[in-house]
């Protein structure tokens, strides 16, 4: 049976793609499936997330064909849950692939190895729809889209819609969205349950019912190397991310 392959976008920063790709695989685990965290963004901020080591081989020493897949993946310390670390090398590769053939599908190249030796192989992207996002496209059966409940990420959200129907078109015809998951709400605020209903509206089979509360324990797990789970059990978001899991389980 092949992995699952799954990605986390948004063109915008700070939305918690690598806090969801991190939580939501570790929550996973916790439910017996074995998990590869791909981090595939330059600033290896979800290679830190897990307490990984970014100088072993990483994804850009993948890509270029330094090492092999198999050769990278690392154990991290949580049962279940493995990794291939990110380096700031990454950042060059939108230079590097551009006059390659078939720059697009490098990723899908690469990867291909380990589709049999997990359930399920996440991918965190960087903040922009460059060659790096256009491989992980090409490569992934399914996106989850991390949405901080504001309006200007619902313009966003507009516009990676339209990305995503043109991958189809020709790059990756099979690909879905999985989901559209909100992040960092505070039940204080009535916008962020304005932009949930709105969306919600728009998208009535996307959105997650899932909501990932704002939280400072949620923000400070990754400067420990913690999955949420791992560092406060009783959190909210760990509850949160748990649920998330499961929703994830029933879509599939």
């Amino acid at each position: 049976m092949s992995a699952h392959r799954i990605i986390f976008l948004n063109q915008k920063g700070g939305v918690g793609k690598t806090t969801t790709c991190v939580n939501l695989g570790s929550s996973l685990c916790a439910m017996g499936y074995k998990v590869l965290l791909v981090d595939f963004d330059s600033q290896g901020n979800l290679t830190g997330a897990v307490s990984g080591d970014g100088r072993k081989p990483t994804m850009y020493d993948v890509i270029v064909g330094r090492v092999t897949a198999q050769d990278a993946v690392q154990e991290t310390p949580f049962q279940n849950l493995f990794l291939i670390p990110g380096s700031i090398d990454l950042a060059g590769l939108n230079v590097e692939l551009v006059g390659e053939e078939d720059n697009n599908y490098f990723l899908k190249k690469r990867l291909a190895e380990l589709d049999s030796q997990f359930d399920f192989i996440f991918v965190d992207c960087p903040p922009s729809l460059g060659v790096i996002t256009m491989n992980a496209l090409a490569w992934a059966e399914s996106i989850i889209i991390p949405m901080q409940c504001e309006y200007f990420s619902m313009e966003g959200l507009n516009l990676l819609m339209r990305t995503v129907s043109n991958v189809r078109k020709g790059l990756n015809p099979d690909i879905r969205i999985l989901g559209i998951l909100f992040t960092m709400f505070s039940k204080r605020s009535r916008l962020n349950a304005e932009v949930i209903q709105d969306t919600s509206s728009f998208f009535p089979d996307l959105v997650f019912k899932t909501v990932i509360p704002r939280s400072v324990r949620l923000a400070e797990a990754p400067s420990y190397g913690l999955p949420i789970n791992v560092y406060d059990i009783s959190n909210a978001g760990t509850k949160a991310y748990s649920s998330l899991a499961r929703e994830v389980v029933d879509r599939l």
